[in-house]
């Protein structure tokens, strides 16, 4: 059942779940892009082809807010805004121990193997890196499982960023077993919670936002009021 957020004549925010692709890929497993499509058709009785464009993406293992274009002008204006970073998307993750400071900023450099689809921090001389920077919050620490709830606002969208990133100061998210620990759900403690970007016709700048449901992996949230 597709999650829909928002919709008009030019737009469909929607709630990508954890292990769904953004688009096909080669396992060829249902797609956002695919079901999205399939909506469309259905619901308007679309017949053939039905245009849908994609502006951004979450990795597989990520789930959140994602808007989509149903025109090409929309489709063009969103990807503009995303090359000069109008679109704001912040993330929640849980990570491994107690950060050493309640706010921060990280930077690095980054650079990716192609071959085993994985980044890891370089040196800024490295001619295939590529600068990598985000602000982060602590929201709330769980001392019995010596684990942090954090807060992440993306100033860069590199490949794997906030998992390398944090990964490298010794902090890795719960459940990534590529750079770091293995939980018991296997799920990855990383979400896309509330996407900001201008409307491409109207030019309004909307909001939207979703926490994911306080169980599993994000069973801490149950400590925690609100996150704006």
């Amino acid at each position: 059942m597709l999650n829909i957020l928002y919709e008009d004549n030019h737009i469909i925010v929607v709630i990508k779940e954890p292990r769904i692709p953004s688009q096909a890929d080669k396992t060829k497993d249902a797609d956002m892009l695919t079901i999205i499509k399939q909506y469309i058709k259905e619901k308007y009785q679309k017949p053939g082809n039905v245009y849908l464009g994609l502006v951004h993406r979450l990795d597989r293992s990520v789930g959140g807010v994602m808007v989509f274009a149903k025109t090409s002008k929309a489709a063009s204006r969103l990807s503009e805004q995303v090359r000069n970073k109008t679109v704001s998307k912040s993330y929640i993750a849980i990570v491994k121990g107690k950060m050493e400071n309640e706010k921060g900023n990280m930077q690095d450099y980054l650079v990716k193997n192609e071959r085993l689809n994985k980044s890891t921090v370089t040196d800024k001389n490295n001619k295939k890196a590529k600068y990598a920077e985000l602000d982060y919050e602590t929201i709330y620490y769980d001392k019995v499982r010596n684990m942090s709830l954090v807060k992440i606002n993306l100033k860069t969208g590199r490949h794997h960023q906030i998992r390398v990133q944090f990964s490298s100061r010794g902090h890795s998210l719960c459940g990534d077993t590529k750079y770091g620990t293995r939980s018991r759900t296997g799920e990855l403690a990383l979400w896309s919670y509330k996407l900001e970007f201008n409307h491409p016709t109207t030019k309004e700048r909307l909001s939207f936002k979703y926490i994911p449901e306080a169980t599993g992996v994000w069973s801490i949230l149950k400590n925690v009021d609100n996150i704006e």
